[in-house]
């Protein structure tokens, strides 16, 4: 199921997909592949990315999320109140690209960008693994 995702995401990349929300990605990407979902928040089986692999193709929903890093020796600062994303790489323990829309990055059509869970100073976010209905 997860590389199905990750090969509907890389068909929408640079496109709006529903309204353009940041859930409407998951939202179409889990009903494509039949998956078991609660239609709301609840994306499948919950998983804990320190303790259980984390692959492509599962999604994270972030609550109040404040994140702090620096990139080429400049401090950024960002927030996600309430955001819904793919992970579509994972480069290591608690480091992804993610892919999603409706973000600073990319408006409303899918891209991706970088996340570390070590840059994340407050909030709180769960993983999710597509399960068959």
């Amino acid at each position: 199921m997860n590389e199905q995702i990750i090969t509907f995401v890389n068909s929408k990349m640079k496109k709006k997909v529903g309204t353009g929300e940041c859930w409407d990605l998951a939202n179409e990407a889990l009903n494509l592949v039949n998956a078991k979902w609660d239609g709301e928040l609840v994306y499948g089986k919950e998983v804990n990315y320190l303790k259980d692999c984390i692959y492509p193709g599962d999604i994270v929903q972030f609550e109040k999320i404040k994140l702090k890093y620096v990139e080429n020796k400049m401090t950024y600062e960002e927030s996600m109140d309430h955001h819904t994303a793919i992970i579509y790489k994972v480069n290591g323990v608690g480091d992804y690209i993610l892919a999603h829309q409706n973000t600073a990055y990319t408006g409303r059509k899918v891209g991706t960008s970088h996340l570390n869970i070590k840059d994340i100073t407050k909030g709180t976010f769960k993983i999710y693994r597509p399960v068959k209905e």
